[in-house]
């Protein structure tokens, strides 16, 4: 049953949609049932969050597939059980053969666009990066896991071999992007049955997938990156124009990175350093906050949208300037998360006026569509995770007789020479990749996450907001309406009021009403004692999925003798 309205002094009421879940011996959050599923019957086998998490992304490499693939690249944060944090970037890079010079930016795109001249980088062979999710995934379970291979992948084969229920959510994907699908015959015979998009209810079999799993599950990652999975890739590169060669594969590797940590009000926030920008922004932005208290200003009320909004500004001018590849550019990270450069942005803001924010920091020398899931076990392990192919279905072909969807991660890169995430060979790219886990006094309270693109680190420092600020359920927090802008349109989902519209017009800003603003968010918040309850948004098919305590109470024998009639 939703729950009542969730209201305050502005005025702002939303409904909650889905139910939260608990569960001690562990808590999966996932944007598909199935994945979340996955996850916790490694939990009940006795693997670890890891594990868990493992799992339930070779599984939703199955059923949402057009978020998420062995081709793509993303972010793994682990916390262990002694408190140590484990940043693992997997994401992708350019190939070796683009540069400066491989596309030819569309002079017709607006703005902070990436279109290019026959939207070669985005999609086809031409739009994909090197990948780094199969190496970045295997390494975590190979480092920090327990149960083998072969059984954290037995879901995701599962699955791919007996086929699955198409969703109304997954049939609406395919519907948005259907006249790209139809240009590869094997994409469409999947998901395009007789020229249509597939049907909610159907059952999806993906045979090829499933064997190409198989030969993972039997060999490991070296056979994309050394063995013969990757010279079939390479081989239809070659043959279809696309960038990516046998040395791309050759020589990638991922990337343990330190994290990201930052204050607001008494809570430590920490999460992924850049490349991935989310956390180092969220923290600015955070900054700029702690000035105000936003808990009395009120939930969705004009003062504390417009506070946001402005925020969201200042943050978004910062990072197009200074934040990509820190191989590459040096990024201002200290400045970044100073609170005396927050507070001098902050006592610019004008309450009664939007404004045009610039960057006022530079670099030294130098998905939008996503899935995120959020996993915990009753051993203290908690994993946040943010992977994608970019693109919903990427680049929007499957590489023959494989099953596999190639991310179009060229598309983040800016295709103009001289910008921070300007393209360069081998460099990784700039995300918005958000997996926090936030501490009080030391211990996990909140570990949470989303999809989305540009999107991703604003809805989570909303939901840091509502959590830290507001006093909400972290059903609720995922739940609440959002906001969005990096200088140009104020999107506001629906659940806000006519009037909040109105006065943040009136001071300026250009609103406009979104169905949603990024996608299905994921949570855990650990409670005192060591429940843990899970939820997920109305934003996607999330689901949490709590273990709870199963085990008999020690020292319980059966007699058969009891049981005599």
């Amino acid at each position: 049953m939703p729950t009542p309205n969730w209201r305050t002094r502005a005025g702002t009421t939303f409904t909650c949609e889905k139910q939260s879940a608990t569960g001690k011996r562990g808590m999966v959050v996932t944007n598909h049932a199935l994945a979340s599923a996955a996850g916790a019957e490694m939990l009940a086998a006795g693997g670890n969050a890891i594990d868990a998490a493992i799992a339930a992304f070779f599984t939703l490499t199955v059923v949402e597939p057009m978020m998420v693939g062995v081709l793509g690249g993303g972010m793994a944060h682990i916390r262990l059980a002694d408190g140590t944090h484990i940043l693992i970037d997997n994401q992708s890079t350019a190939p070796l053969a683009t540069g400066r010079t491989t596309y030819t930016p569309d002079p017709r795109a607006a703005p902070g666009n990436m279109d290019t001249i026959e939207r070669k980088n985005a999609l086809g062979p031409t739009a994909v990066a090197t990948p780094g999710n199969l190496m970045g995934w295997c390494e975590a379970l190979e480092r920090f896991g327990t149960l083998p291979r072969a059984d954290v992948m037995e879901p995701a084969i599962r699955h791919a071999s007996r086929g699955f229920r198409v969703t109304p959510y997954l049939h609406e994907c395919v519907s948005d992007c259907a006249a790209d699908l139809t240009r590869d015959a094997e994409i469409a015979k999947l998901y395009l049955p007789r020229g249509l998009p597939i049907a909610p209810g159907t059952r999806l079999v993906t045979g090829d997938y499933a064997e190409t799993l198989r030969s993972i599950a039997r060999e490991g990652p070296a056979i994309l990156y050394a063995g013969s999975l990757g010279r079939h890739y390479v081989d239809h590169m070659t043959n279809s124009g696309g960038y990516l060669s046998h040395e791309d594969l050759t020589r990638y590797r991922t990337i343990t990175r330190e994290p990201i940590r930052g204050t607001y009000r008494g809570f430590e926030i920490i999460g992924p350093p850049p490349p991935s920008s989310g956390p180092l922004h969220i923290v600015q932005m955070l900054n700029i906050l702690e000035g105000y208290d936003i808990g009395a200003l009120g939930f969705g009320s004009p003062d504390t949208l417009h506070l946001l909004a402005e925020a969201l500004k200042i943050a978004f001018a910062d990072r197009a300037a200074a934040t990509a590849d820190p191989a590459f550019v040096k990024v201002p990270v200290e400045k970044l998360l100073d609170k005396a450069y927050a507070a001098d942005r902050r006592g610019r803001i004008d309450m009664k006026q939007a404004q045009t924010w610039s960057a006022e920091v530079a670099p030294g020398d130098g998905g939008s569509h996503t899935t995120h899931l959020t996993v915990a076990d009753g051993m203290g392990n908690v994993v946040a995770s943010t992977q994608t192919i970019n693109s919903l279905f990427g680049a929007r072909y499957i590489v023959p007789g494989t099953g596999m969807i190639p991310n179009n991660y060229m598309f983040v890169f800016d295709p103009r020479p001289g910008h921070a995430s300007s393209i360069a060979p081998g460099k990784r790219v700039t995300s918005s990749m958000s997996p926090v886990i936030v501490l009080r006094d030391g211990k996990p309270v909140y570990a949470l996450g989303l999809p989305g693109g540009l999107r991703i680190f604003p809805s989570v420092m909303q939901a840091l907001s509502n959590l830290i600020d507001h006093g909400m359920t972290v059903r609720e927090a995922v739940e609440a309406p959002r906001i969005w802008t990096q200088g140009n349109a104020l999107e506001l989902e629906a659940g806000f009021p006519a009037a909040v519209f109105k006065a943040l017009a009136d001071r300026g800003h250009p609103v406009a009403s979104v169905g949603n603003v990024a996608g299905g968010m994921s949570a855990i918040q650990f409670h005192d004692g060591g429940m843990l309850e899970g939820a997920a948004c109305w934003r996607a098919d999330g689901t949490p999925i709590g273990v709870g305590d199963g085990l008999a109470r020690p020292g319980v024998r059966f007699r058969p003798e009891a049981t005599r009639i």
